[in-house]
């Protein structure tokens, strides 16, 4: 099990309400693999995310010992776009890449994460004509309290660990405030 690829999957599901979800998906026409895809049937939209949860690093591909973001990200998006412009003619498409620490290193460094965003962007819309969603750092925490709302107000046992795992954090954290609030009522005064 892959968590970062769990969190995108309950996020489409349970966010996006997406009825189709298929992590790893092979596509052996453009020879590769798909972190996370989800199909909303009702709305006609087509999820493609890719997932990177490099947590000390950040996002880090390397190859040959240096840095490869731009290039390994370039390709595995290019092949993506391929797959679903071949099989999902009709639908509204997203592609995402998930990310929950991409580092800025500064404008003078070899080497930055966040440049290294903005060059994917730019090849990814000069090649393809699409737009990336970039969802790192803050828009990931965002995405996450989102699913955690999600579990806040569902009761039902979930499919989803990394849901069901949000809705015993959320209900054992309510269950405990009461359990405050109870003994200190019957705390006896004193005189």
């Amino acid at each position: 099990m892959n968590v970062g690829e769990e969190i995108v999957a309950a996020y489409l599901q349970y966010v996006r309400h997406c009825e189709f979800i298929q992590q790893n998906l092979y596509t052996p026409d453009v020879q590769g693999e798909i972190d996370v895809v989800g199909i909303n049937l009702k709305k006609k939209e087509l999820y493609v995310c890719e997932v990177a949860v490099h947590l000390t690093t950040g996002l880090r591909y390397v190859k040959d010992r240096q840095p490869n973001n731009v290039q390994k990200l370039t390709e595995k998006f290019g092949k993506d776009i391929e797959y679903a412009k071949k099989y999902f003619h009709g639908y509204k498409m997203h592609f995402m890449l998930w990310s929950p620490i991409v580092k800025s290193s500064g404008l003078d460094t070899k080497h930055d994460q966040m440049r290294d965003i903005e060059h994917i962007r730019t090849n990814i819309k000069s090649k393809h004509k699409v737009e990336i969603d970039f969802v790192i750092n803050e828009k990931f925490s965002e995405c996450l309290a989102e699913l955690r709302n999600c579990a806040a107000i569902e009761t039902k046992e979930s499919k989803s660990i990394i849901l069901r795992y949000m809705q015993v954090e959320h209900y054992l954290n309510h269950h405990l405030k009461n359990i405050d609030r109870k003994n200190l009522l019957k705390k006896p005064t004193r005189r």
